[in-house]
């Protein structure tokens, strides 16, 4: 038996497990013959034996490892792809080396293969304690510490226990990312919650209309206000997306005006537009009437929107809605001569980006491919007419609050109203594609709004609160699959849960073993 834990416990044990090892001798014997048949290291009836008596730590060691491989592999390739894009057509120039140990993609790869492996290390220790004190009953134990005792032998204590080994975490710098793996990690937990909550019943009675789609506006709303008051903590992604696709309210550079006038960038447009409002937006003063006026804009206003503001129709009331749609004195034609270009763009975009989620699953499209069409087809409108709708309203917003309500009636507020009314546009999409667009929306709100916070004083950060938040997310998340682990109907996050925990292994499974597993789920 010795001998056996021995030849079990080789270096190769570290790094396949023994369906991988058979795979592997298999494969020596079809290249190499009766070479490899003779020097198998272990034979068939002690494989058997092995597999009853797995090796916990190994296969503990061996998937943390392979997630830190992959980690690694999957950062290096995209640093290198960013690169080689980057650098077309521009000189190269030579970039310092970081040593291993403080390069963020080693930090990163080292800091979730430990995630991995105290997770699965802690859970196993803290199962084990908890039956240890249950079995021989511990008096002395629970005399003296009667909470002690019932929190180690609570149902939930492996599930909490493990869940420190989220601490490990702070390996990785205090970046950008830990803070959006942070984010993701409690809004995952909380929708998963919710579903749990839902299907239990505990929600009973909410509208028809109740849904993930209403945090949209909420997230729209508050982007929208920073995209305009706090551009340096609006996230790059909605940033970029609401100036690629507002061709006609962000005023571009006409082809027939001469190179030397100083045409204003889209940072100027919109702080011109954050000093408006706290202004309590002023009227327009339009220098075709009022030649005379040599300063047409209030003294606050950035001048460099000049160029912009005097060529504006005359009979435009607003300042910003001179700066906004100055050729046109029609606020209703402005905001359809948005949508008319608009809508085809990201119609475009959204064809592609759901064709290709469609390319895995090309045998249901060849079953049924009148169906399939129709499906993809609705998606890419829904979501077309939802996004289309939330850019264009919280734009047509500052001209329409400008019509109907009193200068000094929320002046700063109206632009978070706008963007609300604008999300209001997700209702069309209700979808299982618009409930993860919500949610998407949703998390980089929750990143800006804490950035907005710090920036402004509302609260401060405390160091490390991103890993002690990432900690807390992955209790609920371990509490409510302990306690509900049939009625989490997310396989990938059951995938997750079961590796984390050590019920499932990273690698090549036992396929039958495996069709049992699932049909018992």
């Amino acid at each position: 038996m010795a001998s056996e834990k021995a030849v079990h416990r080789t270096p190769l044990c570290f790094a396949l497990n023994d369906n991988e090892q058979k795979l592997l001798h298999h494969y020596l014997i079809r290249r190499h013959g009766r070479e490899a048949q003779s020097s198998r290291p272990q034979t068939e009836g002690h494989v058997r034996r092995a597999a009853l008596h797995d090796d916990y730590h190994a296969a503990t060691v061996r998937s943390s490892l392979r997630v830190f491989l992959a980690t690694a592999a999957g950062l290096k390739a995209w640093e290198l792809a960013s690169i080689t894009l980057q650098s077309r057509g521009i000189s190269q120039r030579s970039r310092p080396k970081r040593p291993l140990l403080v390069s963020p993609t080693f930090r990163l790869a080292l800091s979730l293969s430990s995630i991995l492996f105290l997770h699965r290390s802690l859970h196993r220790f803290f199962i084990r304690l908890r039956l240890r004190l249950l079995k021989e009953k511990a008096s002395k134990l629970r005399a003296r510490y009667p909470k002690v005792f019932r929190g180690l032998t609570s149902h939930v204590a492996p599930a909490i226990g493990a869940s420190l080994a989220g601490f490990a975490l702070g390996i990785h710098p205090s970046d950008q990312l830990r803070i959006t793996i942070t984010i993701y990690m409690g809004a995952r937990a909380l929708e998963i919650l919710y579903n749990v909550l839902e299907r239990e019943g505990y929600l009973r009675g909410l509208p028809w209309w109740f849904g993930s789609w209403m945090l949209f506006p909420l997230a729209q709303g508050q982007l929208f206000h920073a995209f305009v008051f706090d551009r340096d903590c609006c996230p790059k992604v909605y940033d970029n997306s609401m100036l690629e696709y507002t061709p006609s309210y962000l005023q571009r550079r006409p082809p027939n005006v001469a190179r030397s006038l100083r045409w204003p960038t889209t940072d100027q447009i919109t702080g011109s537009l954050a000093e408006m409002a706290r202004l309590k937006w002023p009227p327009f003063i339009s220098p075709i009437l009022h030649p005379a006026n040599l300063t047409p804009l209030p003294p606050r206003i950035d001048p460099a929107i000049s160029p912009i503001t005097s060529r504006a129709h005359p009979s435009i009331p607003q300042l910003s809605c001179a700066l906004l749609h100055p050729s046109n004195p029609s606020c209703f034609f402005a905001y359809l001569s948005h949508n008319i270009p608009s809508f085809p763009r990201l119609a475009r975009v959204f064809t592609i980006f759901y064709g290709a989620l469609a390319v895995p699953q090309y045998r249901r499209f060849l079953d049924s491919p009148v169906s399939s069409i129709n499906r993809l087809a609705k998606s890419i409108l829904k979501t077309t007419a939802a996004i289309s709708g939330a850019i264009g309203a919280s734009w047509g917003s500052i001209c329409l609050f400008a019509a109907i309500f009193p200068r000094t009636f929320l002046p700063r507020l109206r632009l978070f109203l706008g963007g609300f009314l604008g999300g209001c546009f997700q209702f069309l999409d209700r979808t299982a594609a618009g409930r993860t667009n919500s949610l998407y929306v949703t998390r980089m709100s929750a990143d800006s709004l804490w950035k907005v916070g710090v920036k402004h004083g509302w609260w401060k950060g405390i160091r490390g609160g991103d890993v002690v938040l990432f900690v807390a997310s992955l209790a609920l998340l371990n509490i409510v699959y302990e306690l509900k682990a049939k009625v989490v109907d997310d396989r990938d996050m059951q995938l997750v849960m079961r590796v984390l925990r050590g019920d499932e292994e990273i690698g090549l499974q036992d396929t039958g073993r495996m069709k049992r597993e699932t049909k018992a789920l």
